[in-house]
């Protein structure tokens, strides 16, 4: 993988919840913005920008199932402040909206009173 590649990532990983535009980005490796989404797509598959966004709703995903913060405090959390994208976004990717996936989910990893999961 192109290093530059490597290090757009791993600055979106530091802060997820920043929102970093594409210039600032590019500007960082020393490329423009259309070249830096050109090798990043050919690299990872996607834009910059859906990048970003898969992984915001990864992390939200993992907060739903871990915390009892309330989903537009995932959405804050996530960088996802409209909550009503937040909302369709993650219905688009995971099937489900936050609320019913957080239900789904411990429903289906409930511990029972043994201590085994179900």
């Amino acid at each position: 993988m192109d290093p530059r590649v490597e290090r757009v990532i791993s600055i979106i990983k530091d802060d997820l919840s920043k929102d970093v535009p594409l210039g600032e980005f590019a500007r960082t490796v020393n490329l423009s913005s259309s070249h830096l989404n050109y090798l990043f797509k050919q690299s990872v598959g996607v834009t910059v920008t859906k990048y970003i966004r898969l992984r915001r709703l990864e992390r939200a995903k993992g907060l739903l199932e871990t915390t009892f913060l309330t989903v537009k405090e995932i959405g804050s959390e996530c960088g996802l402040k409209d909550e009503s994208h937040f909302v369709q976004n993650f219905k688009a990717v995971h099937g489900l909206t936050p609320l019913r996936y957080r239900r789904h989910y411990h429903s289906t990893h409930a511990v029972e009173d043994d201590g085994t999961e179900s």
